[in-house]
This record gives structure tokens, sequence and C-alpha cells, in this order.
């Protein structure tokens, strides 16, 4: 049994493909649902980043205001260095705890979606692969002025915080390119799957 890292930029469509992956039988295990549950309301997670930010990144409910924190760190790379010293030892935790737990199962593939794979050097985890979600830079802007409503500045600022797609293309085991329409990626995950799981 394998298990494998799956990770791609901002807006380059990862969740698409795990959900693609995970139809096929593959055990998924997403970093970024973990991320939201180690800060969730009344959580220790939670109470570190209000330590470390003020109760400006709260709401009034006492839950984590994710678009001021992201204006935050999206902004100033010493505070997202702060915040990633915070979050990622939990989330690491708690992946290793998921991904063991997956693999017990005996699925015929076991996927560790990670956004930020290459940035924290996380790849060597992996050592069966990391499956890249790729679409072009200008893709990823387009993806997430529409989605997210972001406005240029503040989408150019997510994506200079994350190394540049073309440098995670080169870092990558497999590529699946999800820069066109539905039916091509689900075409090229069928074939991905065909030639690597089968």
């Amino acid at each position: 049994m394998r298990i494998i890292g799956l990770t791609g930029g901002i807006a380059t469509g990862k969740s698409t493909v795990a959900a693609m992956l995970a139809s096929r039988g593959a055990a998924v295990v997403d970093a970024d649902l973990i991320a939201r549950q180690v800060v969730e309301r009344d959580s220790p997670g939670l109470a570190a980043v209000a330590a470390a930010f003020g109760t400006r990144v709260l709401t009034a409910a006492g839950r984590l205001d994710r678009e001021r924190l992201a204006a935050i760190v999206f902004a100033d790379p010493a505070s997202r260095r702060r915040l990633e010293g915070i979050t990622h030892p939990l989330i690491h935790a708690r992946m290793d705890e998921q991904l063991a737990a997956a693999a017990a199962d005996r699925p015929p593939l076991v996927v560790a979606q990670v956004p930020l794979l290459f940035e924290i050097g996380g790849q060597s985890a992996y050592p069966d692969g990391v499956l890249l979600v790729y679409a072009d830079a200008a893709t990823q802007l387009r993806r997430l002025h529409e989605r997210d409503r972001l406005s240029e500045e503040a989408a150019r600022l997510r994506l200079a915080a994350q190394l540049p797609i073309e440098r995670k293309r080169e870092l990558a085991t497999w590529v699946i390119d999800n820069g066109g329409r539905q039916a091509d990626t689900e075409s090229a995950v069928g074939r991905w799957w065909r030639d690597n799981v089968g």
C-alpha cells in the first residue's frame, strides 16, 4: 500500500482531484480540514493564535475571524511565520494520527492532501511520490477573484506567499493539469490511477 502527497497551488483544484481519487477508493487525509479543526472555538490552538495576534482575530462569538487573520498574515511574512509556528505542529500531529488510521484500513492508496507541502519541505515524508494539481498562475488569479471575490492585489499577495506553481511542477513526481475542463481532469486522474495504482 502506498501513501502519497497531494499538493498544488492556491485555487489549482486540489480538493477536486482529491475527490476524484477518493471516488476510486483512495483514503484522503486533508491538511486544510485539520488546519480548521485545530483552531476551532475553545481549542488550545485558537487560544494560542489569539494570544499571538490579539482578540482582533476573533469574532464576537469567539471563533476565528479567518478573513481578518488572512489580511494580517498575507501582508506580513513575519506574521505568517508566527502563525505557522503555532499551527503547523498541531496540524502535523493530527495528520500523523489520521494517516496511520487510514493506512490501518488497507485502502489501495492513502493520500495526504497538503497545500504547502513543498514550502515546508515536507515531500521527503512521502517517498512513494507527490502528485501536483497544476493550473497556471493566470488561471489561479482568475479563480481566486471569482471564487473568493479577492481584489487583484489580495490575490497576488496570496499567490506570492507560495512557491511558484512552475517550481512546484519541477519538484513533483506526477502532475495532473487542472487548468481546463473538469472532464479533462477526470480523464487525467483516471489514466494516472490505472498507471500507478491499478
